[in-house]
């Protein structure tokens, strides 16, 4: 990992530490590089009342947007075991409305093994952003 990466993910593992994932055990970080050279990080969010959790993408998100930040740079995003940890498809489609279809997306398992360095466009082929509508 280069030190970007390494910053980020230094961020997605503080706040994945505080998740709230009573129902799943599956504990999820995620931390954005904005635009505005700040890093943002989320943490997922579970409730009892499925689905009105949030991921930690989704969390990284809404702090990049409440802290000025609009336009995703780099993100990055941490789970427990030794697989990288993807977006699941919802993510993937809130990360293509504040991100570049090349932008890079960093995906490590938190104990250990390859990390998957790949793009949105990669994860999300053929897919319908805000361009469509006119944006």
């Amino acid at each position: 990992m280069d030190g970007i990466d390494q910053k980020l993910f230094e961020a997605a593992e503080r706040v994945r530490e505080n998740a709230h994932a009573p129902y799943s055990g599956f504990f999820v970080g995620a931390a954005i590089l904005a635009d505005d050279g700040k890093i943002y990080a989320g943490c997922n969010v579970e409730n009892a009342a499925y689905p009105q959790g949030n991921c930690a993408e989704a969390s990284a998100i809404s702090a990049m947007l409440a802290g000025g930040g609009r336009r995703i740079k780099h993100i990055l995003t941490t789970g427990p075991g030794t697989e990288p940890v993807t977006p699941c498809g919802g993510c993937r489609q809130r990360i293509r409305e504040f991100a570049d279809l090349d932008v890079n997306i960093t995906c490590l398992g938190a104990d250990g093994g390859e990390p998957l360095f790949t793009s949105l466009e990669q994860l999300l082929p053929h897919s319908f952003g805000p361009e469509f509508l006119g944006k």
